[in-house]
């Protein structure tokens, strides 16, 4: 059987996600994209609701059976920290109202699984991205889509995995 799997990479201005489906083993991208608030969402709830709206239209689209979340790592700046959970407790809230099951995964775990180090900076990142779901080097997309896809990659390669 197919799974297909959603990544994503929360964020308050930028949600980065991915769609990637195993079957038989070899991984495809089905879509992905980024959700993008601007300045004119001032308020900060309507930049939640907009990423809500958002994700909530890919979910019915796409029909993903499970998600991959980053977790928020410990920022220096406790206010962006703040933002930051709050934009991912929004793409957890989409999921659970879809009944998708969510896992964490810490951005170091992504980076080790896909790179090899848990230090990899993002450009290493999409690149592995691009070699797991065999895109041409013509084809780009903005770095939070492709942290987004290497979560679906990753979760997708540690599912099952008694060491996760």
């Amino acid at each position: 059987m197919p799974l297909t799997v959603i990544g994503i990479d929360p964020g308050s201005q930028r949600t980065g996600w991915g769609v990637v489906r195993q079957h038989s083993g070899v991984l495809s991208l089905v879509e992905c994209g980024i959700i993008r608030t601007t300045t004119e969402e001032n308020v900060f709830s309507r930049r939640l609701a907009m990423i809500y709206q958002e994700l909530t239209s890919v979910l019915d689209r796409l029909k993903p059976q499970e998600a991959a979340i980053e977790e928020v790592f410990v920022a220096q700046n406790s206010k962006s920290a703040l933002k930051l959970g709050q934009a991912r407790g929004v793409a957890v809230a989409a999921c659970a109202a879809h009944a998708i099951a969510v896992h964490d995964y810490e951005p170091t775990l992504v980076k080790k699984t896909l790179v090899g180090t848990g230090r990899a900076e993002k450009e290493q990142v999409a690149f592995m991205v691009r070699t797991f779901l065999h895109v041409p080097e013509g084809i780009s997309w903005a770095l939070d889509t492709s942290d987004a896809l290497g979560l679906a990659i990753c979760h997708l390669s540690l599912r099952n995995s008694p060491f996760r």
